[in-house]
């Protein structure tokens, strides 16, 4: 199995067997009440939570990236959040924050410019802005560079605790772990396979393009029916105008994204707990009905910008865009010149030959779970996943608070932040709608367990 096969397969589903650790090599270094993994804005929202209304609860954090940019491989020239303001790291709980993006906006100088603004969201590039002008009041509680590779149950200052072993060798030891790392990008067969600079998830789309210049790739191929796709077509034909473009789709094209407020109320807390007390086939129906809300569509204006370009390149008999509905990739080889692939016309069976400078993969991310685009258990929980609970469907046991549920007496508080959608719904979809509640919903959990 090649690294990028291990990577995509994801952790197996763990035996009923008694739990048995991974040991914490060496001594267990002095813990905090809260350790997280991963600081991107769900455990920015917590350490903003602990701060303001749990002081005395002490927290420390490590994250892989040296410099965190939120949606760093996404921040293209246009896009929104589409994401009403408001909905940030803090205002949901705390209107009063000094963390809001209102006040972000007033101490930068730009709340009465920014509010003269014909949109309705704000740019992706300023709220990455403001994430990390929020990221950087919270230095001293988090280590950068530091990947977390393993986690093992170990006595942390005289009680069951946490220890997290990085690349770098260090550990850091703490009475609960939170992990917010995000969900694990979803790479599809046939490419879960190819290991190639010419093939990259849309997490590593702007880094990928700019290192092509100043070379113009002939081809591109996009797959996936999603916002990022579109987004991703469109910025390519800005920055590549004489290549030629080719979006893959599995349904007959690209669908617009339901925005009914009546749909929208998926993402109120009311729509979270509704559906975390539904059965799993409840939850199944939820799922269907509320998919086009965030899933394989997309935005009126990127869909109608798309559309317009496709027909005016046709009307000067010089096509360079083009979506193919129906279509599946179902082969896929790169060598050091491109990327062949077979594409299958699903309904007719049809099956052409095509070939790609790039492909870049709009297929969204694995949510936890036993299917096959998902995945059971966070792969970092490994060592320590015997301790927990899955039910007869074969999901991992989350509580209301996020918190795991332990088949082992003395697991100490584990918690999953970002990480619940099959568990909790639309609303914990990486989606910044709920983000705050979710961080007073485990502060709440953190003091129920006698942490903080």
């Amino acid at each position: 199995m090649t690294a990028a096969q291990e990577a995509q397969a994801g952790p197996t589903v763990p035996t009923t067997r008694p739990a048995q650790d991974v040991p914490a090599a060496g001594p267990v270094p002095s813990g905090v009440d809260v350790l997280g993994v991963g600081f991107g804005p769900a455990n920015l929202s917590l350490a903003i939570a602990l701060q303001e209304d749990s002081p005395r609860t002490s927290s420390s954090f490590v994250e892989a990236e040296r410099e965190p940019v939120w949606q760093g491989g996404m921040l293209l020239d246009g896009s929104d959040t589409q994401n009403h303001p408001c909905r940030d790291l803090v205002t949901l709980r705390n209107p009063r924050s000094h963390y809001s993006f209102i006040n972000y906006l007033f101490e930068q100088g730009r709340l009465i410019e920014h509010l003269n603004l014909p949109v309705e969201f704000p740019l992706r590039k300023e709220y990455a802005r403001y994430i990390q002008w929020a990221t950087n009041q919270f230095r001293s509680q988090v280590a950068l560079g530091a990947r977390a590779t393993g986690i093992a149950v170990a006595e942390v200052d005289g009680a069951p605790g946490y220890v997290v072993t990085c690349a770098d060798g260090s550990r850091r030891a703490g009475r609960a772990l939170v992990l917010g790392t995000g969900r694990t990008p979803f790479v599809p067969r046939p490419f879960d396979g190819l290991d190639s600079p010419r093939v990259c998830h849309l997490t590593r789309y702007l880094p990928t393009v700019r290192q092509l210049a100043p070379t113009e790739p002939g081809s591109i191929a996009v797959i996936g029916g999603s916002q990022s796709a579109v987004e991703i077509v469109l910025d390519l034909a800005r920055r590549f105008p004489r290549a030629r473009i080719v979006n893959y789709v599995r349904k007959f094209g690209l669908r617009l994204k339901d925005t009914s407020p009546f749909s929208e109320e998926g993402f109120f807390p009311a729509f979270t707990d509704y559906y975390y007390k539904a059965s799993r086939s409840g939850k199944d129906a939820l799922d269907a009905y509320m998919r086009p809300t965030n899933y394989s569509s997309s935005d009126g204006d990127v869909l109608k910008e798309l559309y317009a370009l496709i027909y005016e390149q046709r009307l000067d008999g010089e096509q360079r865009v083009f979506v193919r509905g129906n279509s599946e990739v179902r082969a896929a080889e790169a060598d050091d010149s491109g990327v062949a692939l077979e594409v299958a016309e699903i309904h007719t069976g049809d099956v052409a030959a095509e070939r790609a400078d790039l492909v870049i993969l709009a297929t969204g991310f694995r949510d936890l779970g036993p299917n096959p685009q998902q995945e059971p258990y966070p792969a970092l929980l490994r060592g320590v996943i015997d301790r927990f609970q899955f039910d007869a469907d074969g999901y991992l046991i989350v509580e209301a608070d996020y918190s795991l549920r332990p088949r082992v007496d003395g697991t100490p508080p584990l918690f999953l932040n970002g990480l619940c959608e099959s568990s909790h719904g639309i609303g914990d979809a990486g989606s910044f709608s709920l983000l705050s509640l979710r961080a007073a919903t485990i502060r709440d959990g953190l003091r129920k367990q006698g942490i903080g």
